[in-house]
């Protein structure tokens, strides 16, 4: 495949619009296309910075007519100018088959309860594939469903129908964004969480709002930025009389994660130990349907991975390394992401603290499993568990170590 170095330089000649002295980023140019074809035919079109990149790598030699006039009033280049070339006819693979296809369907003239019941059902197929193969499989779909979706905002309908679909779109872009976040497109993590922070109070809807400032907690502690999810997890927990009791336990241990990170352990211990009072009182039949995922596996993993902070200082992994063996036990199928999430944070744990040679072998499995996820989450926690195994150097954790070294970037 030959890279399409003509319309690269093209972009990189061209000032961002965002970022003072930077060239213009392949988002910045796939929305400079959109907005032309927007204001040319009066259509939206949804290009965006993973086509470009498709473009420069010359995975497609050429875009169809729409989008090729685009790029060419946009960067002021003829298709040569630009690096395109027709495609010779012949058996054609799924990409040039499909080229670059683009479904427009105009928006229904009024929206009412079965539209929000799409809305609904479609992020509930999102959010299982997330789930299931982490976000960089899901990603690309999210966006464009997200997208288009969203235009049911500005659809005429009912208050109540209103209020029902922005926080069903919202509930789409918390979903969203949390792909996003799982790649490590942080920027669009972001874009979408804001996106769904408006949404929430648009439909004045506390629990989502709640939810989505949580997430955006979680997207910080990540970053290793814990005032800033302190303060977001504080933010989540405004009004709580409005939250079930599932959704108190989750931002507890939210609260208690960035407490343990800025040594305040004391408190981060009190407030785990809330976190599992609510918990007992949790209560799936009154929750809203973005709390499906906090079961008592995912408590428990959550919990486990807040006390694995607070045993280093503490030189005991005993409570943490209960809590993360029972939720690999017990984590459902429908969630093997987190069953890996906490089987790596276990191995992690006792690399530091326990058996090495324990530690490695529960690493293996682990690594086993990452392989089926396309998830920068996971590989950043793949990342510590080969740094603590440095530390151990035997036969074992060598071995494990060359295991996650050779796992293949998939995200």
């Amino acid at each position: 495949m030959e890279p399409n170095t003509r319309l690269r330089a093209l972009r990189e000649s061209r000032p961002s619009t965002s970022i003072p002295g930077a060239a213009m980023s392949r988002a910045e140019l796939a929305e400079a296309v959109n907005a032309e074809l927007w204001q040319s035919t009066g259509r939206r079109y949804a290009l965006d910075a993973h086509t470009i990149a498709r473009y420069e790598r010359g995975a497609v030699r050429w875009p169809n007519a729409a989008y090729r006039s685009a790029l060419r009033k946009v960067l002021g280049a003829t298709d040569g100018g630009l690096g395109f070339r027709p495609t010779p006819r012949g058996p054609a693979t799924g990409h040039d088959e499909l080229g670059e296809l683009e479904v427009h369907l105009p928006a229904p003239a009024r929206a009412g309860w079965p539209e929000v019941e799409q809305v609904r059902n479609a992020t509930t197929v999102l959010a299982r594939s997330e789930n299931l193969f982490g976000g960089g499989v899901t990603c690309h779909a999210a966006v464009s469903q997200l997208r288009a979706t969203a235009e049911l905002l500005s659809v005429p309908t009912s208050n109540a129908v209103r209020s029902a679909m922005a926080e069903a779109v919202g509930n789409m872009a918390g979903v969203v964004a949390f792909t996003a976040f799982d790649v490590g497109d942080h920027k669009a993590a972001k874009k979408c969480f804001q996106f769904a922070l408006r949404c929430a109070n648009d439909a004045g809807s506390w629990p989502l709002r709640s939810n989505v400032l949580a997430e955006m907690a979680r997207t910080a502690a990540h970053g290793r930025r814990f005032d800033d999810a302190l303060s977001l997890v504080e933010l989540a927990q405004v009004r709580s009389d409005r939250l079930t009791a599932t959704a108190q336990a989750m931002t507890g241990m939210l609260r208690a994660r960035a407490l343990a990170h800025l040594g305040r352990q004391a408190e981060a211990a009190d407030e785990i130990t809330r976190a599992d009072d609510w918990m007992t009182r949790s209560d799936p039949a009154v929750d809203p349907p973005w709390l499906c995922y906090y079961d008592k596996a995912e408590h428990q993993g959550s919990t486990g991975c807040v006390l694995a902070v607070l045993a280093e200082a503490l030189r005991d992994p005993l409570p943490a390394a209960a809590r993360l063996a029972e939720a690999v036990k017990s984590a459902g199928d429908a969630y093997p992401r987190s069953r890996t999430f906490s089987r790596t944070r276990l191995a992690t744990l006792l690399m530091k603290l326990g058996d090495p040679v324990e530690a490695s072998t529960i690493g293996r499995v682990a690594v086993r499993e990452a392989a089926q996820f396309r998830s920068e989450r996971i590989r950043h926690e793949l990342s510590a568990l080969a740094a603590a195994s440095r530390t151990r150097p035997t036969g074992s954790t060598v071995e494990l170590r060359q295991m996650i070294e050779a796992l293949p970037r998939r995200s």
